[in-house]
Formats: C-alpha cells, structure tokens, sequence
C-alpha cells in the first residue's frame, strides 16, 4: 500500500507514546515511554511540527514516527525515527525526507552541511541496513543504567568534612546548577551550550521537582558539582546529570551525590534508579557508576551522517 506521511500535532502524543511503548517492548522488554515526555519532545522551541515532524499510518493505526529539531544554530542536527519492524518501507522514505530537511534547516542556519545523529537501540526495530546504505555509522555507544534501591539499606551518605550540599528550590540555585552543568559538561561528546531559557527547556522544567536537584561545594573550592532527578518517570527514578568540575573530580563528590539521590529515591518509595551515561567518558564516569552498584539495562548507539 502506498505511505502518506503527515505531520504531527500536539493531540498525537497519545498515539505516538503507545507506539514508542510497543518499540520499547520489542527493543527492551517492557513499556517505559512516559507521555510527558513525548509532550515535551513536540514542544520544543524551534520546532515546525508541519515541516519537521513525520506520522504514517496504516488502517488507522500508527507505525512510524519522526521528528527533527535544531541541535546548535548551525550543522549539527537531531532526529528521532521510532518504526514497527514489520513497516520498514517507509521507514527508508522518511529518512531521505529528514535529510533533506537536516540540511535544509542546517542552510538556513548558514551552515553548508548537515550532520544528523540519531539515536537507536543497539538492537532496533529499524533496519539498521537502511541506514548504511545512505551512509550512516555509529559514532558513539551510550548505556542506560539501572540500579534496585531499598529505604533500609539505601541510607542517606555522612557528609563528608568540608563538604555541603543543598537542594535547588531557590531560583538563584536553579541559575548555579545551570552554569555548573555548562561547565561540567563542555568537553563531552555532543554537548552543546544552552542559555538558561533553553536548558530549562531540554530538562523539562515543567515536570521538574527541584528539591531532586543537588549542588555540592567544598571548604575549598565552593561549588563544585551537581546532581540533577527526576521522579516523573512511571518505570523507575531517573538521574537526569551528574557533573563535578575538572579541578574537583577524584575527590569522591560524584560518588557521594549518587548515594544522596539513592537515598532520596528510596525514601520516596522508589525500588529502582536509572541513568545513562557515554561509554566512552573520560572522566572516568563509567567506572563510578559500576562502583556504585549500577548495572546495564540496555545500550544506544549514536549513528551519523553527512548531508550536503
């Protein structure tokens, strides 16, 4: 049957939060696609949901979607594209009609090329074939951690000597935990400055409780590290960032903010705490969460491609 793509609007994140659930099933064993979540996605500046989002149907029913969005102001941009295995045809359509916008939105950013990163389960449900064909290769691997939590063995951590730590219900904290997270976060793969407005943006503020939001500081060296949850997930606590500037990194501060939110989680009734976090961090990120009792859930790849 022939595929009509249309664009998305706002009513739709009820359809398309029961498809990227029926994607999660397949890819990862269970539904864990919040439909705030996917609201949020829809809702994110700079978005033309006519010219830069993507629905098929067949008989009514949803089988793929796709949405791009804006990454830096320049080449760098982003998309999603969530398929039911047995539907890849048009799968390969919307890939050729998101490149093309990829670089459409790139040029009108002044760039003279666009390079598109999707995000995909080592083991989608999108033909991965589809994507080497037009040139696309994994750049970078990412986990999704999790960890079982338990309010009797998961206790608050002592603080240790010297060391502070306070939540960010106050604006002004809301502002430092910005300015540490740019700072914290600069030299890693893909970061992309963000102003405060922005930022506030890609973490959902909305839905955001900010007594889960940490910042640690030192006798020594003030603020020096954050931790950003939330506990609007309906699959298990979610630990948004954890970041400790370079000049305060081995001093055990990472460590004790996971132990903090740990036990933050457990205290509200939570039984499990996820995260992800780039394989390939230098700063040691990987090795900290395994210490700390985190265990892989499942694997995403980065893939990549050049349009011009």
């Amino acid at each position: 049957m022939p595929y009509s793509p249309r664009p998305a609007a706002l009513t739709d994140a009820p359809a398309i939060t029961d498809l990227l659930n029926k994607v999660d099933e397949i890819e990862i064993g269970r539904a864990e696609t919040d439909l705030h979540t996917v609201e949020a996605d829809l809702k994110r500046p700079g978005i033309d949901l006519e010219r830069d989002s993507w629905l098929v149907e067949d008989d009514g029913l949803l089988v793929a979607y796709g949405l791009l969005w804006d990454e830096s102001g320049g080449e760098r941009i982003g998309i999603d594209q969530y398929i039911l295995p047995e539907h890849q045809r048009p799968a390969a359509l919307m890939l050729e009609t998101m490149e093309a916008r990829a670089l459409e939105k790139a040029r009108e950013n002044g760039a003279g090329r666009a390079v598109v990163h999707l995000h995909l389960n080592v083991a989608p449900t999108l033909d991965t074939a589809l994507l080497r064909a037009r040139d696309w290769r994994v750049v970078r691997r990412y986990h999704v951690l999790s960890r079982p939590v338990d309010p009797a063995q998961d206790l608050p951590p002592e603080v240790p000597a010297g060391v502070r730590v306070r939540d960010c219900a106050a604006e002004a904290d809301r502002l430092r935990v910005h300015e540490l997270y740019q700072a914290s976060f600069a030299d890693h793969f893909g970061f992309q400055p963000r102003a405060y407005d922005m930022w506030l943006h890609d973490m959902d503020a909305e839905g955001l409780d900010w007594s889960l939001m940490w910042i640690v500081s030192t006798d020594e060296l003030g603020d020096a590290g954050f931790l950003l949850a939330r506990d609007d997930r309906e699959a298990m606590g979610w630990i948004r960032a954890v970041g400790v500037l370079p000049a305060a990194r081995g001093r055990g501060l990472g460590g004790f903010l996971l132990r903090h939110a740990f036990a933050a989680f457990a205290a509200r009734g939570r039984d499990t705490v996820g995260l992800g976090v780039d394989t390939e961090n230098a700063t040691g990120a990987p090795r900290l969460y395994d210490r700390n009792g985190m265990a892989v859930h499942y694997a995403v790849d980065t893939w990549e491609t050049v349009v011009s």
